[in-house]
């Protein structure tokens, strides 16, 4: 029988290695997320702007509004999470409870009514923060489980990369999808192809997540034990929260991925803008490009958790950072100085996806070495606090995540604005200074939000000696102390 999941406040899990099996079934439920993510970050633009008629300025604003104002529920619903009380423990009933909601609000979404501007605008904001409020009731319970599951330095990193496989798997399946085959007769301005769209993204989230509570079941469903009562009611558990999240390590890890997420919302949101309009990609080879991306997942798959044993997590973090940056800011200047290869009057698309394929890898590696990172931090308030609250870290963590992408795509819609990209725009049909522009104002914010971010990195303080002097720490505490933080058998 398979050792149980870390249900309970206080306690330790063992350092230990997880069957393949449930590694692949947890990271099968941010399927969701990856769904999720498309959509805001690649198509929710582009569809508010070139389909509904909003100015890209504007639906980037309002955007950026609904996910701020959504990202201030993250931190209640990891602390609700954290104090679930049932049968089934603390995570589950999230699980189970969120996805058929999440793809009903998913619809809607996608389907604003007829009318003015403002009531196109009052429509996305709204079901903005209810779809993406919904996905961090599935995604924060699921990902809390990551520092419950085990306490190893490394295994946390492989459970990430799992992780982050499938996040991507559902992005780039929902993407290829698309391009092949929704969008594939009138392109990503077809009101019709949306439908289709919509429903298949709200099928893949409820079923992944669904699909995950199930396969997890047998390891983690355990009864919640009893808290402690709580003196001082709601003011005091507000307190508790803000001395959990003033935990240094975790401010200084939040801090630097701000910039790193602001810089993919940013990325995300002119994904079609770029490919369709500065690249010039048809529809096979706009498919080819969401293949070649998912090949970037299964390469930084590969080279993350080596990375991370070779140099640590922290400095491994700061390389893929560089050397993502270094070569999507090559990408971009070597189209606006006139010097990327053309074949007849196109870039060369071979070259094109040369580079994002190396910076594409090394950015998700940064992202799954980060999101490792702050499962280490619950050992690291446990031993300041004497409480686990891995529900809350990754609430707070999701909470910079939707600011930053927030900003990210508010900063795309200034960049379309700034460029004077228009409405209603037709491939090879855009004028060059505009194209030039955009690349221009893409590569300069990108390189100085992503070389600040870098810097914040350095001051991580968590190494592997570290966290594993910290954990026989809480082991010695533990046994030392019977009847309370306890190691599991």
């Amino acid at each position: 029988m398979n050792t149980p999941a870390s249900d309970a406040a206080g306690q330790i899990p063992k350092a230990e290695q997880l069957p393949v099996r449930l590694k692949v079934m947890h990271g099968f439920g941010s399927i969701a997320y990856g769904v999720k993510e498309n959509g805001f970050s690649t198509f929710l633009l582009l569809f508010y702007n070139q389909v509904a008629g909003i100015d890209a300025g504007l639906v980037g604003t309002a955007i950026m509004v609904a996910l701020i104002a959504d990202a201030f529920i993250d931190p209640v619903i990891g602390e609700l999470s954290d104090r679930t009380q049932t049968r089934w423990g603390r995570r589950l009933p999230w699980l189970y409870g969120a996805p058929v909601p999440l793809a009903l609000a998913w619809l809607a979404l996608w389907h604003p009514p007829e009318g003015s501007d403002a009531i196109v605008i009052a429509w996305l904001v709204g079901w903005a923060i209810v779809v993406r409020s919904l996905v961090s009731m599935c995604e924060v319970p699921s990902i809390a489980l990551v520092p419950e599951l085990t306490a190893d330095y490394d295994e946390r990193t492989i459970l990430m990369r799992y992780r982050f496989l499938f996040g991507w798997a559902g992005g780039l399946l929902i993407l290829i999808l698309a391009y092949a085959v929704f969008f594939r007769q009138g392109g990503e301005t077809d009101a019709a192809g949306y439908v289709a769209y919509s429903s298949a993204g709200a099928i893949l989230m409820a079923g992944a997540v669904l699909l995950s509570a199930v396969g997890q079941h047998r390891r983690i469903a355990r009864p919640s034990p009893p808290r402690k009562a709580q003196q001082g009611g709601i003011a005091a558990i507000l307190r508790e929260m803000k001395h959990t999240l003033s935990n240094r390590a975790f401010l200084w890890l939040v801090f630097a991925a701000l910039f790193g997420f602001i810089n993919q919302g940013i990325s995300f949101s002119l994904t079609n803008y770029l490919i369709g309009f500065l690249w010039l990609f048809d529809q096979g080879e706009k498919t080819a490009y969401a293949v070649m991306l998912f090949g970037t997942m299964i390469a930084a798959f590969i080279i993350v958790a080596p990375l991370a044993r070779w140099l640590g997590k922290r400095e491994a973090a700061i390389i893929s950072g560089l050397a993502s940056l270094a070569f999507n800011t090559l990408l971009y200047l070597l189209y606006y100085f006139d010097l990327f290869p053309m074949i007849g009057d196109k870039p060369s698309v071979a070259v094109m996806f040369g580079i994002v394929f190396l910076s594409n890898t090394f950015a998700i590696a940064l992202m799954v070495l980060s999101s490792s990172m702050m499962a280490d931090v619950v050992e690291a308030s446990q031993s300041e606090t004497g409480r686990r609250s891995e529900g809350l870290f990754f609430a707070g963590y999701f909470f910079m995540q939707k600011c930053a992408t927030g900003i990210g795509i508010f900063v795309a819609g200034q960049i379309l604005s700034w460029a004077l990209f228009p409405r209603s725009a037709k491939p090879g049909e855009v004028a060059g200074p505009v194209l030039d522009n955009v690349a221009l104002g893409y590569v300069f914010s990108i390189l100085v939000i992503g070389s600040v971010g870098l810097l914040v990195m350095r001051r991580f303080p968590i190494d592997r000696a570290d966290h594993e002097s910290r954990l026989a720490k809480l082991d010695a505490e533990a046994r030392a102390d019977p009847d309370g933080t306890r190691i599991l058998p």
